[in-house]
């Protein structure tokens, strides 16, 4: 098992991080694009959960 030196080698992190991505390149298109407030909202929780973690 490897030591956690710093909160970037938590693998539910890493995972979170992939989760936001995957939500910011979602919101960019389609009908996100003009949903100002959805949009805003769901980025927000995405960066949450990576800040909770850490």
């Amino acid at each position: 098992m490897a030591k956690i030196k710093k909160f970037e080698d938590i693998e539910s992190w890493k995972k979170a991080r992939e989760l936001t991505k995957q939500l910011y390149e979602t919101t960019s298109t389609g009908q996100f694009t003009r949903d100002f407030g959805l949009k805003d909202q769901i980025r927000r929780a995405g960066v949450s959960i990576l800040s909770n973690i850490a």
